[in-house]
């Protein structure tokens, strides 16, 4: 977990610096003795080891501060400081990111090849897991958001006709599962994710025109369902008005040759043309 790492301004820690300097240059020089010269000695190597300690730290980077080999904490904060000597600082930035995956292709749910593509949102959150977590963290993100596009392209079919049931081409639902999953992915890295979108679906090329057959039959068959559907409940509706109204008294055999006349008039792909009969139905 990230810490927060001891630090000094870097400018107050400068003036100390000049000054044992300045004081070990004065004791050097204007008291030449064995006794004087040691201690301005010393003071030259205090010097140069609080040299080490100076950092420059970015906006929306992290520096992660080690001695000699322990995590000692980290700096979020941008400017100039002085933290301890003879350590290794390590950049991290916490920058918001964007990373997109190429175009996969995957089976769905229902064993169809399609391809697939996402784009990832995301950035640091805990410099600490970012370093030591896992080996390289930009390359850790690449690699999990592709596995996770895969997972979630194997969960869900390409396209269902049931109400109620998700499918690839439902982008709400399938990219709030798809970042959930990122977000347990990338938490061991210190990653958190702040949107994930999928950019590409498709079918894959050797069976896509066959699925576009398929669509285009099912999307008939569907608006064909919806035709008949409505056809016999304005039939039925037609056949009520003309009896509570007695404009007509109708034979059950009349009243299926009009269900049949109005039924081809509803259902027809094509204009109806009238025939007028000038004799009896007999």
């Amino acid at each position: 977990m990230e810490k927060r790492a001891f630090r000094l301004p870097g400018f107050v820690a400068l003036l100390l610096v000049l000054v044992l300097v300045a004081v070990a240059l004065v004791i050097g020089i204007a008291v030449p003795d064995p006794a004087t010269a040691a201690v301005a000695i010393v003071l030259g190597v205090i010097v140069l080891l609080a040299a080490t300690g100076f950092v420059v730290v970015n906006p929306n980077d992290a520096q992660v501060v080690q001695f000699f080999g322990r995590y000692v904490g980290s700096i979020r904060d941008a400017g100039f400081f002085w933290t301890w000597p003879l350590t290794a600082r390590r950049r991290i930035t916490l920058r918001v990111r964007n990373f997109e995956t190429q175009k996969l292709k995957v089976s769905d749910a229902d064993g169809n090849p399609v391809e697939i593509g996402a784009v990832v949102v995301w950035r640091v959150v805990d410099s600490a897991n970012a370093a030591f977590g896992v080996d390289d963290y930009v390359r850790y993100v690449a690699v999990q958001a592709e596995a996770a596009v895969r997972h979630m392209a194997t969960t869900y079919p390409y396209e269902t006709h049931d109400s109620g049931a998700t499918s690839l081409r439902d982008a709400t639902v399938v990219s709030e599962q798809l970042t959930a999953e990122l977000a347990e992915r990338f938490a061991l890295a210190g990653v958190e994710v702040l949107e994930s979108r999928v950019t590409h679906l498709a079918y894959a090329p050797e069976i896509a025109q066959a699925m576009l057959a398929r669509q285009q039959a099912s999307a008939i068959v569907a608006a064909r369902y919806k035709i008949v559907e409505g056809a016999v409940g304005m039939v039925s509706s037609a056949l009520d008005k003309l009896s509570e109204q007695h404009v007509v008294e109708l034979d059950e055999e009349r009243k299926a040759q009009m269900v049949a006349n109005l039924l081809v008039v509803l259902c027809g792909d094509r204009a109806a043309s009238p025939v007028v009969n000038a004799g009896t139905l007999y």
